[in-house]
């Protein structure tokens, strides 16, 4: 029942991918090419290639049995003809083929290491950027994460959505730099996120708990937490139930885009907030803005990955130009959608830094006056 089994599953991966099958039909090309032609063209020479190419696609035991196949066969070739020389060529394809099964080994050894990261990785970002829900009242919500680092599912960009008793409450922002030291003041900022969400009065309150946890992460890495250097832009956006209006706060972040009557703008902060872990060495606070928002209405948060997409001869992504032209009426995940292949588009599918977007749309009715 097990060979059963392995064979099942075999033959399940050839049909998916017939690429599996290139050692094996190689093999038997090669075979009767040797059987077919005379004997001073030495074609069972070329039997060598098949464990060597069996390495980069099958697992060792299927490598080491192409191998020894490949060399009993020449072996017995030369055995019957009294070809000394395919002697040495049986010889030297058992040599590639067991070099050949341990190159397998490695291979799949790395797979394997590969197959966990990412594993830890999907569990991470899980854990990090919580799962959003898709409706939340009368609200349609989609988000769009793309980490920079070949393989990452987390980088220094973040975004959060808390339903709380004060309304939807959603957080997005970039660390400063990249890699793990990024990933893990994110964690910090999300944490406190999830937390003082549904404790603070206000926008304002939320933003001063967020600058102390940053402030300790960085008190606890580093021992000092005035340093300019540790910092991160957020937005912070409350939409309360039923409301007409959205409030926000913008931490050195770049501006949302509200889509209103199908026209988008930029909501560019009369006064400036300081980024999370700043306000200390500014001297400044923060100041909540707000906006009308209703039915039809669209919000796009996003990080500077997007606006600072390049196109090949250094060209900005023009993102207020390209909302310009975006069709009415779509919802929040098609417009992402919409955004993800414009920056590939832009980017000549070279992305290069994290980008992180939440979108949000009026759906519900409009509200009694």
């Amino acid at each position: 029942m097990r060979v059963l089994g392995a064979g099942t599953k075999r033959v399940a991966a050839w049909r998916r991918d017939p690429v599996l099958l290139a050692p094996a039909v190689l093999t038997v090309v090669i075979g009767l090419a040797a059987i077919l032609t005379p004997p001073q063209i030495p074609f069972t020479r070329l039997l060598v290639v098949a464990p060597a190419l069996a390495a980069s696609l099958w697992r060792v035991r299927g490598t080491l049995l192409l191998g020894g196949v490949c060399a009993l066969a020449v072996l017995a070739y030369a055995v019957l003809d009294g070809d000394q020389e395919s002697m040495f060529t049986a010889g030297a394809i058992a040599a590639v083929g067991l070099a050949a099964a341990y190159a397998s080994h490695l291979r799949t050894q790395r797979e394997r290491t590969l197959s966990e990261v990412e594993a830890v990785a999907n569990t991470t970002q899980e854990v990090l950027l919580r799962p959003v829900a898709r409706h939340v009242a009368h609200l349609e919500i989609a988000t769009l994460y793309l980490a920079a680092a070949p393989h990452a599912k987390v980088g220094g960009d973040f975004y959060a959505a808390a339903d709380t008793p004060f309304g939807l409450r959603l957080l997005l922002g970039d660390v400063r730099g990249k890699g793990l030291p990024a990933v893990g003041v994110a964690a910090a900022l999300l944490g406190s996120f999830h937390e003082v969400a549904y404790e603070a009065r206000g926008l304002a309150e939320v933003a001063e708990r967020l600058d102390t946890s940053m402030g300790r992460y960085c008190r606890s890495r580093t021992g000092s937490r005035a340093d300019a250097e540790e910092f991160a832009t957020a937005i912070l956006v409350e939409i309360p139930r039923g409301g007409t209006h959205l409030s926000f706060l913008n931490c050195g972040h770049p501006p949302a885009l509200l889509f209103h009557e199908d026209a988008p703008r930029s909501l560019d902060p009369p006064a400036a907030s300081p980024p999370i872990n700043l306000a200390e060495i500014l001297g400044t606070t923060y100041t909540v803005e707000r906006v009308p928002f209703g039915p039809g209405d669209t919000l796009l948060l996003y990080t500077d990955g997007v606006t600072e997409t390049r196109a090949p001869g250094g060209a900005f992504f023009p993102l207020e130009r390209w909302a310009g032209g975006v069709p009415a009426g779509f919802m929040p995940q098609e417009l992402l959608r919409r955004l993800h292949r414009a920056l590939l588009a832009q980017s000549r599918g070279k992305l290069d830094d994290d980008i992180a977007c939440l979108a949000v749309r009026y759906e519900g009715p409009a509200p009694p006056a």
